[in-house]
């Protein structure tokens, strides 16, 4: 997601602290057993849930209050997505709150994609921050601290998937990172980073995520990527910045996949069920001109456009799965906030905060 976005949910952030809800405790009988030939990836990213939850956001499934990860899972979700920061403000998405986000998960039947930043905020194409702690240290004591901190993560959470990096267009760890000015040691981190993952968790599927789907673009980056060890591409897709071609998505998909022996998802896709708002945060998709044709903003158009994303991917031999943004993200500040969220009109829940029927892009047929 862009910056612009980012700005403004760092606005969002609270101090105070996680807190569990509704039926996704943690403290659960038994986690809901996984099926492990359910391999076709349906992710939702839930990571502004802890704080939701703290601030007493309910959710609910025809009309029954009812917890977001066991109504995602009830739907056919089998992922959750969750983003994590280094050292962030309040805490918010930082390990101690991504651990207890992903162990609910884990107690709701579902698994853990982790898409690890390296920064203390938001990482996008157009900001890749060095986390504070980071920001003095030499190249090669800056590639001994990615190395520790991705042991820490694999040993604290676990995941099933480990994004090294977000949206890494051109590069991550900026400056010393940046893969324009500083290519060999952009490559030489997220080498380091891959390495331990081999190392530490054989298990763990490695992901490298770009942001976009222009065929050119993304051939140039991956074609950067070629000489370190990992398992999936992975894409962003938002009409509103990538175009309105599903075409040109499936083309791209199929392209890669077939020059780099990779599995492919769309990372991060989202669409909305209606152009009004429910605060006063300004949203990034409000207007007829951001919408792809045949698919209007409404609850039967988000469904059919996120099952169409769905369909594309499974059509095409190197495609492994998906995952929605932002479908947590309700006006959970309420409609008077100037600092809430520029989402509520994409999420996966109405202006009251019940499940839309796009929920059914879950379902594993």
């Amino acid at each position: 997601m862009k910056k612009y976005i980012k700005i403004l949910g760092l606005l969002a952030l609270t101090a105070i602290q996680f807190s569990c809800s509704g039926n996704d405790s943690a403290d659960a009988e038994a986690a809901i057993p996984q099926d492990a030939t359910d391999t076709f990836i349906r992710a939702s990213d839930v990571s502004f849930l802890p704080q939701m939850e703290s601030l007493g956001t309910k959710f609910y499934s025809n009309g029954k209050a009812e917890g977001m990860l066991t109504t995602l899972k009830n739907a056919g979700c089998n992922t959750v997505r969750i983003r994590l920061w280094k050292n962030p403000v309040n805490g918010r998405s930082g390990l101690s709150e991504v651990k207890q986000l992903a162990q609910k998960a884990r107690q709701a039947g579902l698994r853990v994609w982790l898409t690890v930043h390296y920064s203390d905020n938001w990482a996008d194409p157009g900001t890749q921050t060095t986390p504070e702690e980071w920001k003095n240290l030499s190249f090669a004591d800056l590639k001994t601290a990615v190395t520790n901190y991705t042991a820490t993560i694999l040993t604290e959470v676990k995941p099933d998937i480990i994004q090294i990096g977000n949206e890494i267009n051109s590069g991550l760890l900026w400056p010393q990172g940046n893969l324009i000015s500083n290519e060999q040691q952009c490559i030489a981190l997220l080498s380091a980073a891959s390495a331990t993952v081999r190392s530490k968790a054989p298990n763990t599927k490695i992901m490298i995520h770009y942001a976009g789907v222009n065929g050119g673009a993304t051939d140039w980056f991956f074609t950067k990527m070629k000489s370190i060890d990992y398992d999936y591409i992975g894409l962003s897709y938002y009409p509103v910045w990538h175009g309105k071609d599903l075409t040109e998505v499936k083309n791209t998909i199929d392209a890669l996949g077939k020059k780099f022996s990779k599995k492919v998802l769309i990372a991060e896709t989202a669409y909305p069920f209606t152009l009004l708002h429910n605060d006063q945060t300004n949203n990034i998709v409000g207007t007829a001109d951001q919408l792809v044709t045949g698919y209007p903003a409404t609850p039967a158009g988000q469904r059919t456009f996120v099952m169409d994303i769905k369909n594309l991917v499974k059509a095409s031999e190197f495609g492994q799965g998906f995952a929605y943004w932002g479908g947590e993200w309700v006006a959970f500040k309420g409609p008077q906030s100037t600092s809430g969220s520029t989402f509520e009109n994409q999420a996966l829940y109405s202006f009251d905060n019940n499940a839309l029927s796009v929920m059914q892009a879950f379902s594993k047929e």
